[in-house]
């Protein structure tokens, strides 16, 4: 019975430093700007807009509902688009370092 017990928490032991250890080094993964998040914002409100569209030639949306989608994700693109060209404006930050 207690070699039992002694293989138990050995493989309980194991399975915890395995689920809980950190490498010296984390990989962050590329740098997410609020630039880029912009620039995946407006690919899918652009997205967006084509599915609408589609929707509404398909008879699947009526008339009015797609004015009012259109209008206010048209106004969200150009909201997008004025920002990111405000931000490619500034200069470029200081690129971040991996944490040891």
């Amino acid at each position: 019975m207690t070699f039992e017990w002694a293989c138990c928490i050995l493989a309980a032991l194991a399975a915890l430093i395995y689920i809980f250890y950190l490498p010296e080094k984390i990989y962050l993964g590329p740098e997410k700007t609020r630039a880029s998040y912009l620039r995946e914002r407006k690919d899918v409100v652009y997205e967006n807009l084509r599915d609408l569209n589609f929707e509404y030639r398909a008879g699947k949306v009526p008339d009015d509902d797609y004015q009012s989608l259109k209008a206010s994700l048209q106004d969200e693109a150009a909201t997008l688009m004025a920002e990111i060209a405000h931000l490619e404006s500034l200069p470029a930050p200081e690129p971040r370092k991996a944490r040891s």
